[in-house]
């Protein structure tokens, strides 16, 4: 590459092109020559291998603490510490007990949102149960004996389902209406169906309710029972009260 000049009137010129010198390459190719450009590009490759350099050098300073070192072996004795606390961890239960710690929170959500919802499962079945025993019409105008005694001997045959009250039999089938056959007893009507198997209903009907005479059967083998009014018979306790109308006892007002 040579610098391309002319001859003017004896004195040697060199050619410029926009302010810049032009050179003449091997090829026979004239380009011109930014030198403030390649001065710029010059600096940059400096301070790029100045980089470079310190990088290399840092690295090498790093890699002279584990000259002599095998790479093989360093890393079996890592992964044999490691293996060794772990088994501390575990020898001394406190791993169980860091995970037992971790889930707790969680745990204690889970165990309160299934006692809430227990307890409002429970609550539902009291007030759609209890409700209906308490404000059945058939047993208040049927039956002889108080709802609460009444709930006592037959609630286990009510359940809420989906929210809606059911009723089953003896042997667990559904109660069905027989006022709409095929459509689910209402409580009333799952009421006296339950009263009408009852071995010893005439006990509990009230006499004007009875089959007959009107005369208590108590299964077929009781004896006429004695008339008490409310008061007395409310302060009677449960097995008392059960045994009074089962005796073919009944209730005044």
């Amino acid at each position: 590459m040579k610098l391309k000049t002319v001859e003017i009137e004896g004195k040697t010129y060199a050619v410029l092109d926009q302010g810049m010198p032009v050179y003449v390459h091997d090829d026979g190719k004239e380009a011109p020559f930014d030198a403030a450009a390649t001065v710029a590009t010059i600096r940059a490759r400096n301070a790029e291998a100045k980089t470079n350099r310190e990088r290399a050098e840092a690295a090498e300073a790093a890699a002279k603490a584990f000259e002599g070192l095998d790479a093989e072996a360093a890393r079996k004795a890592l992964d044999t510490v490691a293996k060794l606390e772990q088994k501390k961890l575990v020898d001394a239960g406190q791993m169980d007990a860091a995970v037992a710690a971790a889930l707790k929170p969680v745990q204690d959500k889970l165990d309160a949102e299934a006692k809430r919802a227990a307890t409002l499962e429970q609550q539902l079945h009291g007030e759609i149960v209890g409700g209906n025993f308490a404000r059945s019409r058939y047993i208040a105008e049927k039956l002889a004996i108080p709802a609460d005694m009444v709930q006592a001997a037959f609630g286990s045959r009510f359940a809420v389902k989906d929210g809606k009250l059911s009723a089953t039999l003896a042997d667990g089938s559904p109660i069905f209406s027989r006022k709409n056959p095929g459509a689910p007893a209402d409580f009333d009507e799952a009421m006296e169906i339950l009263v009408d198997q009852y071995p010893h209903r005439d006990s509990i009907l009230k006499a004007d309710n009875r089959p007959g005479s009107g005369a208590p059967t108590n299964g077929g083998g009781g004896q006429g029972g004695k008339s008490i009014n409310r008061a007395a018979f409310d302060a009677l306790d449960p097995s008392a009260r059960m045994a009074h109308v089962q005796s073919g006892g009944t209730i005044t007002d």
